[in-house]
C-alpha cells in the first residue's frame, strides 16, 4: 500500500478524474441530447431529480456496512459499474438510429437512474473510509486543494467539451457517445487509484439494532441541526436549479457552445478560491462559511429573473455571476464535508455520513419532479408585469429565490460551538478579494 503522502496525492488525482467524468456525463449536453431524442421539462426535471432523489441509496449502504469488515472491495466493484452504466445510453442511438427515440429517451432516463443509484450507494463508503484513514488536523484545507483542482479540471472538461460543440452542426448523438466514452476510460482510472490506498477496518456501533443505527444522527443535537439545513436547503435548491441549461437553451436562446462556456466559466471561479476556502473553513469552522455562502446563494436565481433575452448580452451577464456561484458552491461543499467527517463518530460513521446527505436528497429530488410537472403543466402561461414578459421559468426563479433566503435562518442554527462567527470569514473574505484585486491591477 502507499504511503499517507502519497495516497493524499492519488486522492486529489482521483478526485479529478471523477470530475471530468462527471462533467462528460451531467453537462448540459446531455440536457441538449434527451431534447433531440424528444424529451420535454417533464423529462429533465426527472433526471434533475435522480441525483439528488436516489440519495437514500447512502442509508442502505451505511446499513449494508453493519456485516463488513472492509468497505474498499464491495466500494471499487460499485464504482466500477457506474463508471461504466452510461454506455449503452450514448452509444446505441449514434450506432442504431432506426430504433424509436422513444426508447434511447427512456433507457437515458433508466440508466441515469442506475448510475446515481450506485453513486450514492458508494459515497458514504468511500467518504467514512477517507474520515477513518485521513489524519483530521488539517482535513478541511486539504478538502480545499482537493476541491481546487477538482474545479479546474470541471473548467477545462467543460471547456474542451464546449469547443466539440462550437458548431451548431455537430451532431449531437456522435458528440454525446464520444464524450460518454472518454468520461468512461477517465472514471475507471480514478477507482483504480484507490486499488493501493490502505483501509483501517470498519469500527460498528455497539447497539446492533437496526433502529438505534438509523436514529442515532438524529439523537445528536449538533448533527440533528445540519441535517434540518440540509433539506431545506435541497427544496430550496432544486425548484430552480436543474432547469437553467434548458432555459438558458429554449427561453434566453443561447446554443449550447455557449452554455457549456458558461458553466466552464463557473468552475473557474470555483477553483480560484477554493484552497483558500479550505483554510478559512480550517480556521473559523464550518458552520459560519455556510451562513457566508448561503447568504448569497439567491444572487444566481435573481439573474435567472432579470437575464435579457439578446443570447450575446446575456452571456456576458451571467458570466461573472456563474463565476461567483461556484465560489458559493465550494464553500459549502467543503464545509459540508468537514461537517459530516469531524461531526461523526468513528463507530457509526457511514450512517451519519449518509444521513447528512441522505435525507435531504429525498427531499430535492422530490422537489425537482414537482417542478417539473409544474413546469409542464404551465407550458405557454405568461404574464405583462412592469413592462417585462415572465413567463413559467421566473415563477420557479422566483419562488427559489424566497426559499433560498430562509435557509439563511436554518444554516444560523446549525450547531458547532467551537466555530467564530460569519462576520469574521465575511472581513477575511473582503480582505482577501481587496488584495487580489490590488494585485491584478498592478500587474495590469
Amino acid at each position: 500500500m502507499w504511503p499517507l503522502e502519497k495516497s493524499k496525492r492519488a486522492i486529489i488525482v482521483g478526485g479529478s478524474l471523477a470530475m471530468a467524468y462527471t462533467q462528460l456525463t451531467t453537462s448540459p449536453a446531455t440536457v441538449q441530447f434527451t431534447r433531440e431524442l424528444g424529451g420535454s421539462s417533464l423529462h429533465i426535471g426527472i433526471l434533475g431529480a435522480l441525483p439528488v432523489g436516489l440519495i437514500f441509496m447512502q442509508l442502505i449502504a451505511a446499513l449494508a456496512v453493519r456485516r463488513l469488515l472492509y468497505r474498499k472491495p464491495l466500494w471499487l466493484a460499485v464504482a466500477i459499474c457506474q463508471r461504466l452504466v452510461f454506455l449503452p445510453a450514448a452509444l446505441g442511438p449514434w450506432l442504431m438510429p432506426s430504433v424509436p427515440n422513444a426508447f434511447w429517451l427512456w433507457l437515458l432516463i433508466t440508466l441515469t437512474f442506475a448510475n446515481h443509484a450506485l453513486l450514492h450507494f458508494g459515497n458514504p463508503l468511500w467518504l467514512s473510509w477517507m474520515g477513518d484513514y485521513l489524519p483530521h488536523r488539517g482535513l478541511s484545507s486539504f478538502w480545499g486543494v482537493r476541491h481546487s483542482s477538482q474545479q479546474w479540471t470541471a473548467a477545462v472538461t467543460l471547456l474542451v467539451n464546449s469547443l466539440f460543440f462550437l458548431h451548431a452542426t455537430t451532431d449531437i448523438r456522435a458528440g454525446f457517445a464520444g464524450i460518454i466514452v472518454l468520461g468512461a476510460v477517465l472514471g475507471l482510472i480514478d477507482v483504480l487509484l484507490f486499488l493501493r490506498i490502505e483501509e483501517p477496518p470498519v469500527r460498528h456501533h455497539p447497539s446492533p439494532r437496526v433502529w438505534d443505527v438509523l436514529a442515532s444522527p438524529f439523537r445528536e443535537p449538533r448533527f440533528r441541526s445540519f441535517i434540518e439545513f440540509t433539506c431545506f436547503w435541497h427544496m430550496a435548491a432544486m425548484v430552480g436549479s436543474p432547469f437553467i441549461s434548458m432555459y438558458l437553451l429554449e427561453v434566453v436562446g443561447l446554443d449550447l457552445f455557449r452554455v457549456l462556456l458558461l458553466w466552464t466559466i463557473s468552475w473557474v471561479g470555483g477553483a480560484l478560491l477554493s484552497r483558500q476556502l479550505g483554510n478559512w473553513v480550517e480556521r473559523f469552522g464550518q458552520r459560519p462559511v455556510l451562513i457566508l455562502c448561503v447568504t448569497f446563494k439567491s444572487v444566481n436565481m435573481v439573474a435567472m429573473l432579470l437575464c435579457p433575452h439578446d443570447p450575446t448580452t446575456a452571456f456576458w451577464v451571467l458570466a461573472p455571476v456563474f463565476a461567483a456561484d461556484a465560489f458559493l458552491n465550494a464553500g459549502i461543499t467543503i464545509a459540508n464535508n468537514g461537517f459530516l467527517i469531524k461531526n461523526s463518530p468513528r463507530e457509526n460513521r457511514t450512517m451519519f455520513v449518509a444521513a447528512g446527505t441522505a435525507y435531504a436528497g429525498l427531499v430535492g429530488g422530490v422537489t425537482s419532479i414537482v417542478a417539473g410537472v409544474l413546469l409542464a403543466l404551465t407550458d405557454g402561461w405568461s404574464l405583462e408585469f412592469l413592462g417585462a414578459t415572465w413567463n413559467h421559468f421566473h415563477g420557479l426563479f422566483a419562488v427559489s429565490v424566497l426559499l433560498r433566503l430562509a435557509a439563511v435562518g436554518l444554516a444560523i442554527r446549525v450547531r458547532e460551538p467551537s466555530s467564530t462567527g460569519a462576520r469574521q470569514v465575511a472581513l477575511t473574505f473582503a480582505s482577501a478579494t481587496r488584495n487580489h484585486v490590488r494585485r491584478w491591477l498592478r500587474a495590469a
